[in-house]
């Protein structure tokens, strides 16, 4: 598994862990992080997805109330709505990862995870948010 991979993995993980419970300490992030990951690259990226999503992911969550048509979030799987977040913030908040590869491995996220259907629903919501990135960073930049 190529690192970035393996770190949105983790990331998931994390992230849903978050979401369940509310809290996640930066010790328990390094720990299950180094856990998983073994190489430094994997480790470090791991950690910014986690840290990132869990900054921003009041404001994410505004965005897909406004994407996806007839669903809120608190109805959405916990685990669609995670990877929703990593691609969201790779798309708006990483420059230096490509549209397509965020998209396409959030699917991939979403077809390891997540139910039939996630795959579909994963790749329309991502597909809006990179086409309408340019209306959406001010929402994310003024919080």
């Amino acid at each position: 598994m190529r690192n970035r991979t393996l770190a949105r993995e983790i990331a998931l993980q994390l992230l849903y862990e978050y979401d369940a419970s509310g809290e996640l300490s930066q010790e328990r992030i390094q720990s299950f992080v180094w856990a998983r990951a073994k190489v430094t690259e994997a480790q470090e990226y791991a950690r910014r997805l986690v840290e990132g999503v869990m900054d921003y992911s009041n404001d994410f969550d505004k965005i897909f109330e406004e994407l996806a048509e007839h669903w809120t979030v608190a109805r959405m799987p916990v685990v669609d709505r995670n990877i929703l977040r990593i691609g969201t913030y790779e798309l708006l908040c990483e420059p230096h990862v490509p549209p397509k590869v965020a998209i396409n491995e959030a699917v991939e996220l979403a077809k390891r995870f997540g139910s039939a259907d996630t795959g579909r629903f994963v790749n329309a919501i991502l597909d809006r948010v990179h086409k309408d990135r340019g209306k959406l960073m001010p929402k994310i930049d003024s919080g």
